[in-house]
């Protein structure tokens, strides 16, 4: 069967292009400006992605010489979030969406789908979206635009974009039709849906259940780990979680404490070598052992035991080290804990939600499995690189739905 090409730019890590990819489709050429992004997008994907700023590329002459069918892109969000309170059409990052427009005007795909926040839709007023549909439409396109709540597709996440999707094959343009809905915990009944051949959305806890007491693979020498079956990668996570929520009973004095973990390594036949082997860490046991400021730090309840078996150390800090209990919750964006009975919040580009165990916030692996990427998609860079790839990504499911639609079309 033909596949259908496409040209994919802000392409970032990749979710909008694996779901056109697993719908048959195939990518010609591929563009983002993050470095660590276009990494990943290589690892896993392909080499037809290129690293730069979009707006250098001739799309004459960079471009592949073929007939193009979707030309795709999820254009930066920056200028047009609801969340950047100054955004205003001064913010050149708002017009990286001309950039798209070039690309089209010079290939003239069949269809393109462009993604972003729903912000983009209030913003002056709603003047912006009127002008982004204008100028595709002087180039020729039908274009229509919709808010899509990736939940309402079978994504374990309530995420809502604006897509802008248009044709110039005098079509309707196509958008995938609910298959998902919110079910009432307490009726067993569907909110506000009159279909009753809907499935409930996938809940927080289905997706990443499995997860819940799975060791965090940080600062481990082990690539991958595996859990019930399923080979887990990225399972990281920052486990900066505000002192308000599950935190240590007693204040515990980090240089007195790594000086006391030294003394007994001394007199030990461990080296720190040694130990870091026995537990699987590449660098993490030097740590326990140095009072710097910078580098000190404090075994975990669990490390903190084994080490004891290891290094024989006394009761003296046991109580102060591992004694842990709930404190205050504040409430706030960055303190939020996430959903578990149902879709997740809103997956973003920056630290995600903690999760409901309070150690720690969701792993960089909980967060791509909330936003539908396999699990043999490997992410590359720092952990915080890593959360922005996965937060900045159209949901794969979402992204293949759409791409069968379109592929009807072009049949």
């Amino acid at each position: 069967m033909k596949k259908h090409k496409i040209i994919s730019l802000f392409s970032g890590a990749g979710g909008m292009d694996l779901g056109f990819i697993q719908s048959g489709f195939k990518v010609l050429w591929a563009n983002d400006f993050n470095l660590d992004a276009t990494i990943t997008y290589r690892n896993n994907i392909g080499d037809h992605i290129t690293h730069g700023d979009v707006s250098k590329v001739d799309f004459v002459r960079d471009l592949p010489d073929e007939e193009i069918d979707v030309i795709i892109g999820g254009f930066p969000c920056q200028g047009f979030s609801v969340a950047n309170t100054r955004r205003t059409m001064n913010d050149k990052r708002n017009f990286l969406y001309l950039e798209l427009l070039r690309a089209i005007e010079v290939k003239k795909p069949k269809f393109f789908v462009a993604e972003n926040v729903k912000g983009l839709l209030s913003m002056e007023k709603g003047k912006v979206i009127e002008m982004i549909v204008n100028d595709f439409e002087k180039l020729g396109y039908k274009v229509d635009y919709k808010v899509l709540n990736a939940a309402d597709y079978g994504v374990p996440q309530s995420r809502e974009r604006v897509f802008i999707i248009g044709n110039r094959m005098n079509m309707e343009n196509p958008f995938p039709q609910q298959t998902h809905a919110l079910k009432n915990l307490k009726t067993n009944l569907f909110d506000n849906v009159i279909e009753n051949d809907l499935k409930p959305y996938v809940t927080t806890e289905e997706a990443i259940g499995f997860l819940s007491d799975v060791e965090l693979v940080n600062g481990k020498t082990a690539e991958y780990i595996e859990v019930d079956g399923r080979i887990i990668y990225n399972h990281i996570a920052s486990t900066k979680v505000s002192d308000k929520f599950f935190g240590r009973k007693y204040e515990v004095n980090q240089h007195e404490i790594c000086d006391y973990l030294k003394k007994y390594r001394d007199n030990s036949e461990w080296t720190t070598k040694k130990i870091d082997k026995h537990f699987g860490y590449k660098h993490t046991a030097g740590h326990w052992f140095r009072k710097d400021n910078k580098s000190g730090s404090i075994p975990n309840p669990s490390d903190w035991w084994e080490l004891k078996k290891l290094l024989k150390f006394d009761d003296k800090y046991d109580e102060q080290v591992t004694t842990f209990i709930e404190k205050d919750i504040k409430y706030e964006q960055s303190l939020r804990i996430t959903n578990w009975d149902r879709a997740s919040d809103t997956i973003t580009a920056t630290s995600p939600e903690i999760h409901v165990n309070r150690l720690r916030r969701l792993s960089a692996r909980e967060c791509a499995i909330l936003q539908t990427f396999p699990d043999e998609f490997v992410f590359h860079g720092s952990l915080n690189s890593i959360y922005r790839q996965i937060g900045n990504a159209v949901p794969v499911e979402l992204s293949k739905k759409i791409a069968l639609e379109i592929k009807k079309c072009l049949y």
